[in-house]
């Protein structure tokens, strides 16, 4: 397949949140609870919730950066690039990066809402959660329709509110949920209880995917304090690796068996060997463990209910033919470090050299077509959503390496806007 003539929907980038997210969203009786975006003394900026300041307003978010500068994280929306954050930017890096379309997970509230978790008022924490969801999905989503799969934020604290949750968004058309990969590090119900079963239920009435992306459990693997970052960052993938072990024992996929599951930047590599040991695991525990999996091996089970995605992955490229090729997605995973923009496309043709066409456009798109129920042709014609005709679309549009402070000294006047609005 020609680079140009490729497809492009990522299923994991990231939205940092505008100041303005929350206006008109809520009641008088909690408009003035939500959270606020501030600019502190020493020009860096803070989302306040509750009393409490979250400093990390766009953790990670250095697209654009130079290389040498990926490891100072931004302090204020000044240092982004305004596709981080303003939605107009956002289409038009995509274009310039020739991605169709983008899964955009949260930023601020962390990555299936923790921040409300704990918000004592439970009514004011669930307005919360629906005026975020609106907001993502109404605006996000809704400023360019057949651009965007828009995800929801779960009501984490009441299962069953969770559910009412999931089939009030996809009536607005979102079938993607995003969800903690271990509930029980967040002192919740683990999955191996019943608790969680009106979600899994509503998920699929709905058609909607569990999205874990990782570190939605809170958790980051280490070794010891004094380890440095590049430990950290060898052992992010462990997160999913545990959550794909407790999805594939728990009881979730033999009560629902029409659940599906997608791990979020966990890569694929991995997987043909996670799946050897399971069903290693599995012939040799059953006798004593009376484990029952209805005749089915776990890799079976693996391979029918859980979706793996990755950005850059020559090792799960090359095993595929251990993967079920229908769960297996593309990430371009804007804007933090890891992401491959704006030279996606590149990468991809390289990864993705000798793989039959079918398989090619079902990792690059049609898989997150299908499973998200996403429709971008009834809104843009196949022949203007590719690489090629994206990128002529978007000529002209500086995707040029910027230091944080050439690019504060250029951008004050759009992020201060969006300030005095907020």
């Amino acid at each position: 397949m020609n680079l140009d003539d490729l497809i492009l929907v990522s299923v994991d980038d990231h939205v940092i949140e505008p100041p303005n997210l929350f206006e008109g969203r809520l009641s008088a009786k909690y408009q003035d609870k939500a959270p606020r975006l501030i600019e502190r003394a020493d020009g860096a900026m803070a989302w306040v919730y509750e009393g409490i300041e979250i400093p990390n307003v766009a953790l990670n978010a250095v697209a654009g950066r130079p290389r040498e500068e990926l490891g100072f994280e931004p302090a204020s929306l000044a240092q982004l690039r305004p596709g981080c954050y303003d939605v107009h930017s956002r289409v038009r890096d995509m274009d310039a990066n020739g991605v169709l379309g983008s899964m955009s997970f949260p930023s601020f509230v962390r990555f299936c809402g923790q921040l409300f978790m704990n918000t004592p008022d439970r009514e004011q924490a669930a307005a919360m959660v629906r005026a975020y969801n609106d907001w993502h999905i109404d605006d996000w989503a809704g400023s360019y329709p057949g651009r965007f799969i828009p995800l929801a934020l779960p009501m984490l604290w009441d299962a069953e509110a969770t559910a009412a949750e999931v089939r009030r968004v996809a009536a607005k058309g979102c079938h993607a949920l995003t969800f903690s990969s271990n509930p029980f590090a967040l002192g919740l119900p683990s999955i191996h209880t019943d608790y969680w079963d009106p979600v899994w239920k509503a998920c699929v009435e709905t058609g909607t995917v569990v999205c874990m992306h990782l570190g939605s459990s809170s958790q980051s693997p280490t070794t010891s304090p004094d380890a440095p970052i590049e430990v950290l960052y060898s052992l992010s993938p462990i997160n999913l690796f545990e959550a794909a072990a407790d999805v594939l024992w728990s009881p979730m996929f033999r009560k629902f068996p029409e659940l599906r599951v997608a791990l979020s930047e966990g890569g694929t590599g991995w997987v043909p060997y996670f799946l050897e040991r399971v069903d290693y695991i599995y012939n040799h525990t059953r006798p004593w463990t009376k484990t029952d999996l209805g005749g089915r091996l776990p890799s079976e089970i693996f391979n029918e209910h859980v979706i793996s995605c990755f950005i850059d992955d020559a090792v799960g490229i090359e095993t595929r033919a251990h993967l079920n090729i229908d769960n297996v997605m593309w990430e371009c995973d804007y804007p933090h470090s890891d992401t491959t923009w704006p030279h996606s496309p590149e990468l991809v043709d390289k990864r993705l050299a000798g793989v039959p066409d079918a398989d090619i456009n079902k990792i690059t798109h049609l898989n997150a077509i299908r499973h998200f129920q996403y429709d971008p042709f009834a809104h843009i014609p196949r022949e203007l959503a590719t690489v090629g005709a994206l990128r002529r679309r978007a000529e002209g549009w500086d995707i040029s390496p910027k230091p944080a402070a050439q690019r504060a000294a250029e951008s004050a006047g759009t992020w201060r806007s969006l300030l005095s609005r907020g």
